[in-house]
């Protein structure tokens, strides 16, 4: 597998034979675990190293995580991409939030294997934990939790003044910056980079969408109702 030379090109750095261990012992256990739960479709070694754990890392190519502390990954499900990014990352303060009890409970587990500090847990929605962790974090994310303006109204309102939300997305990405235009004038952010790539081994595009917060804007997120019949 060529996943520790395609790491030091993507990220610039070399990883490290523990790094490496982290990432082989986080598939096993994925693989494991995914007999008792389900948490992914995707259970080949080559398909997990590369569509799991390498597309997490690629938000590294939108932003400098050596420059940044603190990160909410908002319905990480198995540990996308938050926990890729802190194992290469170690640095980082992880927070992540998901709605279903399974998940937290398989990522109690993964953490205490992979010898993880600094990964808060809450088994909690998205919309309701925003509402009391404003202004909280340098970077938001959200990889498969939903629309854009969907997921920019759950998230926009946790990030810090000048802080970011990454999006990672799927190739038809543009129909979804196009129907986030009002979400992104509405909740005081901007775009200032979308990265298209490819994944390694023809797995598909992709692209990040990296946002910047202008200023706050109060109000935000409204119920799950509401976001869903009537959104920004």
């Amino acid at each position: 597998m060529m996943f520790k030379d395609d790491i030091k090109d993507l990220l610039k750095t070399d990883i490290t034979h523990e790094q490496l261990k982290q990432f082989d012992d986080y598939y096993q256990f994925l693989v494991a675990y995914n007999n008792i739960t389900n948490l992914t479709r995707i259970i080949d070694q080559d398909e997990v190293f590369y569509k799991h754990f390498y597309d997490s890392l690629t938000l590294s190519n939108v932003i400098d995580f050596n420059s940044i502390q603190t990160v909410c990954d908002m319905g990480a499900g198995a540990g996308f991409p938050s926990i890729p990014l802190k194992i290469m990352y170690p640095h980082l303060k992880i927070t992540i939030v998901d709605s279903l009890g399974k998940r937290i409970t398989f990522l109690e587990h993964l953490i205490e294997k992979l010898n993880l500090t600094h990964v808060s847990l809450f088994h909690d929605r998205s919309e309701n934990f925003a509402k009391t962790h404003q202004l909280s974090f340098d970077v938001v994310t959200a990889r498969a939790l939903g629309n854009l303006n969907l997921i920019l109204e759950m998230g926009i309102p946790m990030v810090k003044k000048d802080g970011y939300f990454i999006a990672p997305k799927g190739q038809n990405y543009e129909i979804e910056v196009t129907e986030a235009s009002k979400a992104v004038d509405l909740l005081g952010v901007k775009i200032i980079n979308i990265k298209t790539f490819e994944l390694p081994n023809s797995y598909g595009k992709r692209a990040n969408i990296l946002l910047k917060k202008i200023k706050h804007v109060n109000g935000y997120p409204r119920s799950y109702s509401q976001m869903i019949n009537k959104p920004l």
